[in-house]
């Protein structure tokens, strides 16, 4: 049985049974547990399931949209977070950019400044920023995801090791007082820990609509930011809980 559909049988017998173990996946599909255990976590790094001691169950939190739903969507709240943090960005430092469209919307104000060393794994900011302004752009290898025009996995993350910059900018999926920093994806999170964990710097880029929600996983606790870069339509009371849970700084 190809892995695809292993998948498609894994996913029916959830939407059946509502929860599901490693063994009865096993016997249904008629393969190792282990290799169940790959399907699982293929399966949630997809965002079709989540994980559970023994098994999975549903994945309980709407799906994100599409990257090109998500590009086309506050492009003008997207363009303001990019100017202020545009702010933020001297000549000669060194950046992580994750991959996302907000991010995007950054590389393409960056192009205002000049001979900055930009590491990322997103081709469309690798794009927006080759060979303008003296900028040195390294894009990370891994796993090429289509839909994201970026790469993601292991090596990615191995990669990013290799690398410490005076700035790290990522964009969340949301952002909660409680939560902290949270995404859908698991390969998304892996990434942007990673560049989080090797900057002076931690910057957030989160619209006014990611305020106060969750995602399934969590990229980052609110103290462990920085400064977080947002629009003028945040509200009021969401950024005062946001910075008494522990981000250091806000910016709109």
């Amino acid at each position: 049985m190809w892995s695809q559909e292993r998948h498609d049988k894994i996913l029916l017998l959830l939407r059946e049974r509502h929860r599901l173990t490693t063994d009865e996946a096993a016997r249904e599909l008629g393969v190792s547990r282990e290799t169940v255990r790959r399907d699982l976590i293929e399966l949630e790094q997809g965002g079709k399931l989540a994980r559970v001691h023994g098994g999975a169950v549903q994945s309980e939190v709407p799906a994100e949209a599409s990257y090109a739903e998500r590009a086309q969507s506050r492009r003008r709240q997207k363009q303001a977070i990019a100017r202020q943090a545009l702010t933020l960005v001297k000549p000669g430092l060194s950046l992580f950019i994750d991959a996302g469209s907000t991010t995007h919307a950054l590389a393409q104000a960056l192009m205002q400044a000049q001979e900055l060393r930009v590491v990322t794994n997103s081709v469309a900011v690798a794009d927006a920023m080759a060979g303008r302004q003296g900028h040195e752009v390294l894009l990370l290898g891994g796993s090429y995801v289509p839909e994201t025009s970026a790469s993601f996995g292991e090596f990615t993350v191995a990669e990013i090791a290799r690398h410490r910059v005076d700035i790290a900018f990522v964009s969340p999926t949301a952002l909660d007082a409680r939560q902290g920093a949270t995404s859908y994806l698991w390969a998304e999170v892996a990434v942007a820990q990673a560049m989080l964990s090797r900057a002076r710097q931690r910057v957030l880029l989160a619209d006014s609509s990611k305020l106060g929600q969750g995602s399934r996983m969590q990229v980052c606790d609110c103290v462990d930011i920085d400064v977080l870069v947002t629009d003028q339509e945040a509200d009021p009371q969401e950024l005062d809980r946001l910075t008494r849970a522990g981000v250091a700084r806000v910016m709109f």
